[in-house]
C-alpha cells in the first residue's frame, strides 16, 4: 500500500473568490416570482454569490422603455417600477447586479427578429439617440437610488453573444461595435468611474472576433473596463420532445476557454483588463438532462477548483431552473441550467458550490482529484471528486485518495464528511425511482428534498506528529467535502460510557 500524500503545512497561495463573484439567472422579470426569490434566498444562505447576471433588463417584460405620443410628438418615459423591486430584493439578500444591457425594446427596435420563447428583440436600436437616452436614464436611476459608491461596483456589460445570429441580427460585428461605442459613452456620461465592458462573445466566436473588438475600442478610444466571454463544452443538440442530448468535450476544455481572452489580448491595449466569464456550464441548452446529474458535479469540480487562477470571475449558468428560454419546463427534472430545480430541490452541482463555500482561503495543496485549504482557526478542508469520463464510457466506480493533513497540537481530530454522488445527494435518481412524476405531490416533494441532501458522517481520527491521515474512497461521480478540526478534549473525569446502563463502580 502506498503512503498517503503529504499535504504541506505552509500555504502555497490563496483561494480566490472568482467562483462566487457572479451567478447567472433567468430573464430579469422572473425575479418578481416567489419560486425564484425562495430559490435565491436558499442559494445565498448556503453559497453566497456576490453578483447576479441575467438577460432582458431593457426588454418589454420589465417595462422600462414606455413610448407615447403627446401633442403630436413621439416621446418616451423610462419606468423603473420592476427594476426597483428586483434590485431592492437582491441587495436584501446580499447579491448585486452584474448588469447586462439588452435586449432592444420593441418600440425602439430596427426589426422584428426575436430570440427565446419570451421574444427578446435582437435587432439594433432604430434610434441611437433614444437608445443612449434609455441607457443614461437607466444607469443614472441606479446611481440615484443606490448611490455611486454602490453602483460603481456593478459591472455593466453591453449585450449578449453578438457573434451569434440568434442573439444579434446577422452577427454583424461592425453594428455591434457601433452599439458598444454609443452605450459605453452613455454609461460614462453618468459617471466616469462606472465599469463598462464586453463583448460577451460565445465559445464559438472566431479567433479574431475579440482581437477586432480590441482594435476598434483602442483606435476610437472607446471606454472599456473589463472583457467578457462565455464557455461551454457541448456539441450540436440532438433534440427530442421537451429535451436534448449532446456530446461533451473534456472539462479541461472550459479552462482553455477561460484562458483564451488573456492569451488573445496579449500585446493589445486591453491586456491586463479584468476578464469575466459571464456564462459557463457543460451544455448551452436549458433542456439537457446532464445538468441534473451527479456526473455534472464531478465533471465541473476540477474546473471550479482551478479557474480562479485564470479569470476574475466565472459565472455558473444558472442558480435555479426558473428559466424560460425554451418555454415553461414540462417536468421537475427537465435538464434546466439551475443549481436548484423548481421548488428549491438541490442538484448535485449545488453541493459542489456549497462545499466550496465552506472552504478556507489558504490553499495547502491541489491535485487532479482534490483541493485542500485551511482557515484562520486552523480548520483543514478537503474538496475531493471522482474522475469523470466525458464520454460516459469508462468512468470508475471507486476512487481512492489518501492524504496526510496538518492538524497541529492535538491528540485527535474531528473529521466531518459530506458527500453527493450517484447514491447520495441525488434527487434526480429518486425522482426517476418515483416514475419521473411531471408534477410531484407535496409528499413526493418532501421525499425529493430529503434525497437531495448529501450523506453526512463524522468520526475521530488520531493525530500523530501533528498530522491526521485521511483515507477516502469515493463512489462513481462522487464529490465530497471533508472538514478536519483539532479536538480539545473537555470530557469530565467522571464521564464513563461503560456505565450508561448502570454497570461498573463509582
Amino acid at each position: 500500500m502506498s503512503a498517503p500524500m503529504l499535504v504541506p503545512d505552509r500555504p502555497s497561495g490563496r483561494l480566490t473568490d472568482a467562483w462566487r463573484r457572479c451567478v447567472g439567472a433567468g430573464r430579469f422579470e422572473l425575479a418578481l416570482r416567489r419560486d425564484y426569490q425562495d430559490s435565491l434566498a436558499l442559494v445565498q444562505r448556503e453559497i453566497g454569490f456576490r453578483h447576479i447576471r441575467q438577460h432582458g433588463l431593457l426588454s418589454d417584460g420589465v417595462g422600462v422603455h414606455r413610448p407615447y405620443d403627446f401633442a403630436g410628438e413621439r416621446r418616451a418615459a423610462h419606468v423603473f417600477t420592476y427594476v426597483d423591486q428586483i434590485v431592492d430584493a437582491y441587495l436584501a439578500l446580499g447579491v448585486r447586479p452584474f448588469v447586462e444591457l439588452g435586449f432592444t425594446p420593441a418600440a425602439l427596435a430596427s426589426g422584428a427578429q426575436t430570440v427565446f420563447w419570451w421574444q427578446g428583440n435582437v435587432t439594433p436600436p432604430e434610434s441611437p439617440k433614444e437608445w443612449t437616452a434609455l441607457v443614461r436614464s437607466t444607469v443614472a436611476h441606479l446611481v440615484d437610488r443606490y448611490g455611486l459608491d454602490e453602483v460603481r461596483g456593478w459591472p455593466i456589460e453591453v449585450w449578449n453573444e453578438p457573434d451569434l445570429t440568434v442573439f444579434w441580427k446577422d452577427a454583424d460585428q461592425d453594428a455591434y461595435h457601433r452599439l458598444y461605442e454609443m452605450t459605453a459613452h452613455a454609461v460614462k456620461e453618468v459617471d466616469a468611474s462606472l465599469q463598462v465592458g464586453g463583448p460577451a462573445i460565445s465559445p464559438g466566436a472566431d479567433d479574431d472576433w475579440l482581437a477586432r473588438f480590441a482594435g476598434f475600442v483602442t483606435d476610437r478610444s472607446v471606454p472599456i473596463d473589463f472583457v467578457s466571454r462565455h464557455a461551454y463544452t457541448s456539441g450540436p443538440a440532438q433534440t427530442v420532445p421537451f429535451g436534448s442530448y449532446q456530446t461533451l468535450r473534456p472539462a479541461a476544455t472550459l479552462l482553455e476557454q477561460f484562458a483564451a481572452p488573456r492569451r488573445r489580448l496579449a500585446g493589445t491595449a486591453l491586456a491586463g483588463l479584468p476578464v469575466h466569464i459571464t456564462e459557463f456550464s457543460s451544455s448551452y441548452r436549458p433542456d439537457n438532462p446532464i445538468h441534473d446529474t451527479a456526473f455534472h458535479a464531478a465533471y465541473l469540480a476540477p474546473v471550479v477548483a482551478a479557474a480562479g487562477d485564470l479569470v476574475d470571475s466565472f459565472s455558473y449558468w444558472t442558480f435555479c431552473d426558473m428559466f424560460e428560454e425554451a418555454g415553461v419546463p414540462a417536468t421537475m427534472f427537465h435538464g434546466g441550467f439551475g443549481l436548484l430545480t423548481h421548488r428549491q430541490i438541490k442538484k448535485p452541482t449545488f453541493h459542489l458550490y456549497a462545499f466550496l463555500a465552506r472552504m478556507g482561503p489558504d490553499v495547502l495543496a491541489r491535485g487532479e482529484d482534490h483541493l485542500v485549504t485551511r482557515d484562520a482557526a486552523g480548520h483543514v478542508t478537503v474538496l475531493a471528486w471522482a474522475p469523470t469520463d466525458h464520454t460516459g464510457q469508462s468512468t470508475v466506480d471507486s476512487h481512492r485518495i489518501r492524504l496526510s493533513v496538518p492538524v497541529g497540537r492535538s491528540e485527535t481530530a474531528f473529521v466531518a464528511r459530506s458527500s453527493a454522488g450517484e447514491d447520495a445527494g441525488n434527487a434526480r435518481a429518486a425522482w426517476a425511482a418515483m416514475g419521473r412524476p411531471a408534477s410531484p405531490t407535496s409528499r413526493q416533494l418532501d421525499a425529493l428534498r430529503e434525497a437531495a441532501e448529501p450523506v453526512r458522517t463524522h468520526r475521530s481520527v488520531p493525530v500523530v506528529a501533528g498530522r491526521a491521515e485521511l483515507d477516502l474512497t469515493l463512489g462513481r461521480h462522487e464529490v465530497t467535502l471533508v472538514e478536519v478540526s483539532p479536538v480539545t478534549d473537555e470530557t469530565p473525569p467522571w464521564f464513563d460510557d461503560a456505565r450508561l446502563f448502570g454497570g461498573g463502580t463509582a
